[in-house]
């Protein structure tokens, strides 16, 4: 299936699949979610997933690295849509939440690089039966064949170089629908739901693909991800995996589209988080 956000008739028909707050819900049934990420040097992107998260959910909680430590206790001043956790309370949140955001902002290097090869290993080994979304430094720290321990199809969200590393498989030069195969397949062996993030998104869980078309050039920008990786993780809450994605890249993509119509290329990430309700608002309700 493909979908264009410039189709807004199509794009409608589906987000009428998405589950949405019941109006006689109570605190904690719309979603409660972990991220674990950040850390010296790139504290911001976490930071971007949690605030996109903090809109779309109940609760959030967020766990950043010792080495993130100053930058952690400012943000108990700073952050109040959502609760700062220590790495020692991590199984409890773990346990308590619905989803699990691993890697925005996780670093490849040193001692806080090996800190995410450690979490992520250690978090599938005892939480086997929860819902992951791994994303950036933790699918460029984990091994494959860590996801085949899983019981819940997690979801990964790389870039086309970020599935080249995990996967071993290369992307860049093939054609779009060579690189469909592989995304099918590759999530299909893995029993997860992959969301390759290009100019043309693809996702598919194994059994069944969407291709996600639209969206700008203001999407290069640097945060983009992270804001994709906190909706993902939002919708997976009360959403399938495959769903889940679907609908963070086409409510990513249509925001976008709004805001070139207002400032063209020139909107930031702040402009995109707080641009997404406005959006879901217009294609939902």
């Amino acid at each position: 299936m493909n979908i264009e956000t410039s189709n807004i008739n199509q794009v409608k028909i589906f987000f009428k699949k998405i589950i949405l707050p019941k109006s006689n819900s109570h605190k904690g049934q719309n979603g409660k979610v972990l991220i674990i990420g950040g850390s010296s040097l790139f504290h911001a992107a976490s930071l971007w997933a949690a605030e996109v998260c903090s809109h779309f959910v109940d609760m959030v909680h967020y766990s950043s690295t010792v080495e993130n430590e100053k930058i952690f206790h400012e943000l108990k001043k700073t952050f109040r849509n959502g609760i700062i956790v220590s790495q020692k309370e991590l199984d409890h949140y773990v346990e308590e939440d619905d989803v699990i955001l691993v890697g925005p902002g996780l670093m490849r290097d040193g001692a806080e690089g090996e800190y995410t090869r450690r979490v992520v290993g250690e978090l599938i080994e005892k939480f086997p039966g929860k819902r992951f979304v791994f994303d950036a430094g933790a699918l460029q720290m984990m091994d494959k064949n860590q996801l085949l321990k899983l019981k819940v199809s997690p979801i990964v969200t790389p870039h086309q170089k970020e599935f080249e590393g995990l996967f071993g498989i290369p992307l860049l030069d093939k054609k779009l629908e060579e690189k469909k195969l592989i995304v099918k397949e590759t999530a299909h062996k893995f029993h997860i739901t992959i969301l390759l993030k290009a100019i043309v998104d693809i996702i598919s869980d194994g059994n069944d693909l969407t291709v996600v078309e639209g969206g700008n050039a203001g999407l290069t920008k640097g945060g983009t991800g992270d804001v994709l990786a906190g909706l993902t993780t939002s919708f997976y809450c009360q959403n399938s995996s495959f769903q889940a994605a679907i609908f963070a890249s086409l409510l990513l993509k249509l925001t976008s589209d709004r805001l070139f119509q207002k400032k063209a290329y020139w909107y930031n990430i702040s402009d995109i988080i707080n641009g997404l309700p406005e959006t879901l608002k217009e294609i939902t309700i």
